[in-house]
């Protein structure tokens, strides 16, 4: 742990100390989709269309629609010919069907960890194997991952039901990739169990088992943890539940306005963390609801980690950067 202490003077309860996590905030799969959604503006002028929430925050949706976005949940309702961005969880080959023949542009905004879990799935089907994905029924990148080829779910919230393809079955277990570290490894555990000799790829991504760690770590530290995201966020839950179950009250709130000052009382070390898709302005803006006497930083620091954007739009880039002078 790191102690970079940060005094806030202004107004200060000295009663109140901010423990913030890091890493914590947008993952570099949520960067590429969002600049991905801004270049696609710039180049094709708006609107563009956003297939599903381009990432799991309501004001990053805002924003982009602020910018010319609209954000859709079906195909069927982008206007022929018009431009569509695929949002970073991924989709189904269906949809990139559906697009051609309404004559869409598509750019492909899936975060290529997600894109690896799809080739995975596909390369595995065309071996033969038997395909067991473990994630959470109807999210989104779960519906991407499983319209690629044949496969069985398992949600560990509904039990671990392993499927029986026979005593000699070739298995292969892939995952959504914004799941709990603990509860994963209990399943997998499950399957193993029936299956000694399965293919277990571990697809849960850095950000994901970064940001559990670090809330693991802060849960030790604290009182009370508030994580900063959207209801519909996993991997925002998935924090929430990481200091619940070290036996930490934990709320999950996507600002300040969300706050209920009743948490803090009797409460002199408060956590902070965020999920993969929450930008930083919200967790500012709820420290600075709280205002503490001091901020407190632990955790191993951000990730130094980016991907490529499309070949389509790194010209847009590159405009971009010399028109802000970077």
């Amino acid at each position: 742990m790191t102690q970079d202490m940060t005094s806030n003077t202004s107004h200060a309860k000295p009663n109140i100390d901010v423990y913030l996590a890091s890493p914590r905030g947008f993952c570099a799969g949520v960067v590429l989709a969002v600049d991905i959604v801004e270049l696609a503006i710039k180049k094709h002028g708006a609107p563009v269309y956003v297939k599903h929430q381009i990432v799991h925050n309501p004001i990053v949706v805002a924003e982009t629609e602020r910018k010319g976005a609209i954000t859709v949940e079906n195909v069927t309702d982008v206007p022929e010919g018009s431009v569509v961005v695929f949002s970073a969880h991924g989709s189904p080959p269906s949809d990139y069907e559906e697009a051609a023949k309404r004559n869409l542009t598509v750019i492909d905004a899936t975060c290529p960890l997600v894109t690896r879990v799809h080739n995975e799935a596909k390369k595995y089907s065309r071996e033969g194997m038997n395909i067991i994905l473990v994630g959470h029924r109807g999210h989104q990148e779960v519906i991407g991952s499983t319209g690629q080829t044949d496969m069985s779910l398992i949600d560990e919230r509904e039990g671990v039901n392993v499927p029986d393809f026979g005593e000699n079955a070739k298995v292969a277990v892939l995952t959504q990739t914004t799941l709990s570290v603990r509860d994963t490894a209990e399943a997998i555990s499950e399957i193993e169990k029936k299956y000694p000799g399965a293919l277990v790829r571990n697809d849960i991504c850095y950000a994901t088992t970064n940001r559990q760690q670090a809330a693991s770590q802060l849960s030790e530290l604290v009182e009370l943890v508030l994580v900063i995201g959207a209801q519909n966020s996993s991997n925002c839950n998935r924090l929430k539940e990481v200091a619940e179950s070290r036996g930490v009250r934990s709320f999950l709130i996507n600002g300040p306005e969300e706050l209920d000052r009743s948490w803090l009382t009797g409460v002199t070390r408060v956590g902070i963390t965020s999920g993969a898709s929450t930008p930083e302005t919200s967790v500012a803006a709820v420290i600075k609801a709280i205002n503490p006497a001091n901020v407190i930083h632990i955790g191993q620091g951000n990730e130094n980690i980016t991907f490529r954007l499309p070949a389509e739009l790194q010209a847009e880039a590159k405009k971009r950067a010399k028109g802000t002078g970077t």
